[in-house]
């Protein structure tokens, strides 16, 4: 079997095994013609989020479907052994999909997008699942970018409160971590987490006092970044690499 990292990946939804065939979409398969340049004979690796990768070549091309042979099967692990999740204040436009993309790069578990009350967005149900498919296929082509076999999910958007209400039990023995610039406290000062962290990030301006409060009476163990104050599609990211680097597989 070639080596996965030289070939193109490309996300597959359905099932996928050695000796079967599988269609792409017309719009993925508008991707692999136009986009990647794929060509009949080409071999790709498939992945489906079951861990598994999976060699396939390309058998047909016709006008909005892309059929491939599944000729290979191998389990690759590039999971971080340090299960996070980001609990993320939902930021604006581009900051939002930035964040979400390089979080994936860094191996985050799943990633929980919360409204909190300096939100600059604001989304009502209808747009808020519209984002949550649009953060979803943000993960699935970072995915395919960084090599990862699982793919992290997104939760829909909760209240900041909701959530923190309903985080005990969701995340029960996880570490809890606050980032605030207020903080006295470092990442580098904490003992290594037994069963993953939870990770809690603000939007534009940061949570609100109250917020912050509410978060520490939860559980929450405010952690600062360094003197400077970093701005929200730098902070997340900067943590988890921080938290990659100290107890993860950097």
């Amino acid at each position: 079997m070639p080596d996965s990292n030289s070939l193109t990946r490309i996300y597959f939804s359905g099932g996928i095994g050695v000796g079967r065939t599988c269609v792409l979409p017309p719009a993925q398969a508008r991707h692999a013609t136009r986009v990647l340049r794929l060509r009949t004979g080409d071999v790709v690796t498939l992945f489906n989020g079951d861990g598994e990768e999976y060699s396939a070549e390309i058998a047909r091309i016709g006008k909005d479907a892309v059929m491939l042979n599944v000729t290979g099967c191998s389990a690759v692990d590039r999971e971080a052994p340090l299960a996070v999740t980001l609990a993320q204040a939902v930021s604006s436009g581009e900051r939002m999909d930035f964040t979400v993309q390089k979080a994936v790069e860094l191996g985050v578990a799943s990633i929980q997008p919360l409204a909190s009350s300096r939100s600059v967005v604001r989304l009502a149900s209808e747009r808020a699942a519209t984002r949550l498919a649009h953060w979803q296929s943000v993960v699935i082509a970072a995915c395919e970018q960084c090599g990862r076999n699982r793919v992290p999910e997104v939760f829909p958007l909760l209240d900041f409160h909701e959530w923190l209400a309903r985080s005990a039990n969701v995340h029960d023995g996880a570490a809890r971590l606050l980032l605030s610039p207020r903080a006295g406290g470092s990442l580098r000062e904490l003992a290594r987490p037994a069963r993953g962290v939870v990770l809690l990030a603000g939007p534009e301006g940061g949570f609100a006092p109250e917020e912050e409060l509410d978060a520490e009476r939860a559980g929450f163990t405010p952690v600062r970044l360094g003197p400077r104050v970093l701005r929200t599609e730098t902070a997340a990211i900067a943590a988890l690499a921080a938290l990659a680097a100290l107890w993860g597989d950097f």
